[in-house]
């Protein structure tokens, strides 16, 4: 039996284990933590009972196909864990002054719902001229093929792409939000391609009615998922060696031969899966594999940024509305989830003290620009003054009109634990991948061309080439066909599912490919500014 030694836990590498083991592979998943799951785990918060904690909350929009596939194979109680998805319903959109906006995530069911989903970020107060320059760009996404996109989408960034900087103040607050608030990106070094892609999915979602536009989880993540999913493995026969951090991989005549571990002992295995995190993993890689597979030199050229989240433990259940928040002026870029509303599935009153009544989880993504509250950046305060600001920023949204969220109904809060206090304020042992413009040529593949070493994390090149769970699972599916591959021993491939996109646009894909052989630009170039373009020229002489 070919044996496998699968080097993270994260999603990637509980996502290869299960392919592989479900093949008849002998699969050993060594974890640096005590527990599985990666940024997507449960965190045990032991002077709150048995409630958990979260890196940040999870969700999953309609094109989320690897990772909800996985999820319906593993068993749960006379179903799967892909039962344990529930749909949401409104975004609320709130900002320090104006009404607050509330958008549905559903599909819609009337011609002004159909309208309204095209607006971006479902805002009413971008300009007519706008919202249509907007379309024209998207128009140009759509019908660009995957060559100029790759070869010319992916060094512009979405903000210069959109001419962002000679638009209105309104699109370039609801660009800022819209990103930062629904996927690691951020749209001044974010790449259109990227950025782009995502956009255009999660407005394809919105649109099928025959796919749930967005859903979470009814319960902690861990005991929604990770738990009976790690059962499931264990069932397969895997084995888990937790707490067991690998320090590097032993190398001869460009192969793998073993993984040394903390304690000095070596493992040995005929196929090396490496699922670890993207700023550990050039630690992995030796001068020798470098020169080997140059791709895996340039992980290190990639960039992380911060993106953790926050746990506010509440006396009373403050369900806000039934789905996402975002704060649109926060200098910290929030955005939340009131959980407990959708925890159908988690005896809450068992799990949680009596105090304890509902859980708003909150996450942000600007740790670089002061707050209101202590007037400094998020990275350069304390555990206790991040907690106060971010509260104080809800508040300050949330009670603009009508007062929601009130000091006396906080019993708690629990701050991701990777969050770590320094002498100079805090720092982040568990940053998240940004995808930067140019990035994806630093994106190696899973197979990278080492004899028997394969990659499985959200650094892999992927359709969606986004740092998410949905990217780490695609990725842990391709190391393990690209293992199943070089050892024919199954001729059953894990599935691999490319983007949709309408099919009425292929004609013109086929087009702009042959006119970008060509050198010729696309046909929607021309809308954009005049200003844009002469700066574009100007950088060039």
């Amino acid at each position: 039996m070919t044996q496998i030694a699968v080097i993270g836990g994260g999603i990637g590498g509980l996502s290869a284990a299960h392919e592989l083991a479900e093949r008849k592979f002998d699969v050993t998943v060594f974890e640096a933590n005590e527990r599985l799951g990666g940024k997507a785990r449960s965190i045990p918060v032991e002077k709150q009972g048995a409630l958990h904690g979260e890196h940040g909350f999870r969700f999953f929009p309609a094109f989320y196909r690897h990772v909800v596939d996985t999820m319906s194979k593993i068993p749960y109680g006379d179903g799967t864990v892909a039962d344990n998805l529930v749909e949401t319903e409104t975004t609320m959109i709130a900002g320090t002054e104006g009404p607050i906006r509330i958008a549905e995530t559903s599909n819609p069911d009337s011609i002004r719902a159909w309208l309204d989903a095209f607006r971006p970020a479902f805002s009413e107060d971008i300009p007519a001229r706008d919202v249509q320059f907007v379309l024209e760009r998207l128009l140009y996404l759509l019908t660009a093929c995957d060559d100029r996109r790759e070869g010319e989408l992916d060094d512009v960034s979405w903000w210069e792409f959109l001419d962002a900087e000679n638009r209105s103040p309104e699109l370039r607050r609801s660009l800022t939000h819209a990103t930062q608030s629904l996927v690691a990106l951020r749209p001044q070094v974010g790449s259109a391609r990227t950025i782009g892609t995502i956009y255009l999915q999660l407005l394809f979602g919105q649109l099928d009615p025959t796919t749930p536009v967005e859903r979470i989880l009814t319960g902690p993540t861990s005991t929604a998922w990770i738990d009976p999913w790690v059962q499931y493995l264990e069932a397969l026969g895997v084995e888990f060696e937790t707490g067991t951090p690998v320090r590097r991989l032993d190398c001869d005549g460009g192969r793998v031969t073993s993984a040394t571990l903390s304690t000095g002992e070596s493992v040995e295995a005929d196929e090396f899966v490496l699922a670890v995190p993207v700023e550990v993993a050039p630690e992995f890689v030796t001068p020798e594999l470098g020169r080997q597979a140059p791709e895996l030199a340039r992980i290190e050229r990639l960039e992380t940024a911060w993106m953790n989240g926050i746990q506010f433990f509440l006396a009373e259940d403050v369900g806000l509305t039934r789905g996402h928040q975002v704060y649109a002026d926060a200098p910290w870029a929030l955005t939340s989830i009131s959980q407990r509303q959708f925890w159908s599935e988690y005896d809450f009153e068992t799990h949680s003290p009596d105090d304890v009544a509902g859980v708003l989880s909150v996450i942000a993504s600007d740790w670089n620009t002061p707050g209101i509250l202590y007037d400094r950046p998020a990275r350069d305060c304390t555990r206790e003054e991040i907690a106060r600001e971010i509260w104080a920023q809800l508040k300050t949204h949330l009670n603009a009109n009508e007062t929601r969220l009130t000091d006396d109904v906080l019993v708690d809060w629990f701050l991701d634990p990777s969050i770590v206090e320094t002498d100079d304020g805090v720092e982040n042992r568990s940053p998240l991948l940004i995808n930067t413009v140019g990035s994806l040529r630093n994106r190696p593949s899973a197979d990278p061309g080492i004899e028997n070493l394969t990659l499985a994390s959200d650094y892999v090149h992927t359709n969606s080439d986004l740092a998410s769970m949905e990217s780490a699972n695609e990725a842990g599916r391709r190391a393990a066909n690209a293992i199943l591959g070089r050892r024919h021993s199954s001729p059953s491939r894990a599935r691999v599912w490319e983007l949709d996109e309408p099919a009425v646009f292929d004609p013109f894909k086929r087009q702009d490919r042959f006119r970008y052989r060509l050198g010729l630009p696309h046909p929607g170039e021309v809308t954009q500014s005049a200003r844009s373009l002469t700066r574009r020229l100007a950088s060039i002489v």
